[in-house]
């Protein structure tokens, strides 16, 4: 007969986990010492809620690149490999109490694939947010460089990287309401 954790517990644990991971924070220096302590903590935490996650089989890395969010979780249906990918300047940025966050949010994902062969932010995740102290989105950590905004219900998409819609937002429409799109430079 196996325990039953209570919600309380686990968030007690999972609170208790993210003090002391803030007291060593200071030492998370190098791409290495990131990884080391997600991995650490993705442990911890796959141990208390997902013990059927293979997570010593997990890949991991650091993403320099990655301007939108904090982390990914690619799955390949080939061979299972399920790949977990950190960005540094959100790291950076937030630090690793808060960041921890991400690593329990794309553990969500990895436990999605390895159960169910995709992940999304439906009710399977959502029900995994609370307990886990996580959110359903990271908040943004580097300003985008324009903004697609449309004409007719002034919806706002952020844009990192001068791609086909920021040269020639005439081209397309807003997914909301179909209506026209300017682009405008972002301003700090």
């Amino acid at each position: 007969m196996s325990r039953q954790t209570t919600l309380s517990d686990g968030a007690q644990r999972t609170l208790t986990e993210c003090a002391n991971a803030a007291e060593r924070a200071d030492t998370l220096t190098t791409e290495r010492d990131l990884l080391d302590r997600a991995q650490q903590h993705a442990v911890d935490v796959a141990t208390e809620y997902f013990p059927d996650l293979p997570v010593e089989a997990i890949e991991w890395e650091v993403s320099h690149r990655r301007q939108r969010s904090a982390g990914a979780t690619k799955y390949d249906p080939a061979t299972d490999e399920i790949t977990i990918s950190l960005a540094w300047d959100a790291f950076e940025q937030h630090g690793w109490e808060q960041f921890s966050s991400t690593v329990r949010h794309e553990l969500i994902h990895a436990w999605q694939y390895h159960e169910f062969g995709e992940a999304d932010h439906g009710r399977t995740f959502t029900r995994w947010t609370d307990a886990l102290d996580t959110s359903q989105y990271c908040e943004r950590f580097t300003s985008p460089n324009w903004w697609v905004i449309c004409e007719d219900c002034d919806g706002r998409l952020a844009r990192y990287r001068r791609s086909k819609i920021v040269k020639q937002p005439e081209n397309y429409s807003c997914g909301n309401c179909g209506g026209s799109l300017r682009v405008e430079e972002a301003t700090e």
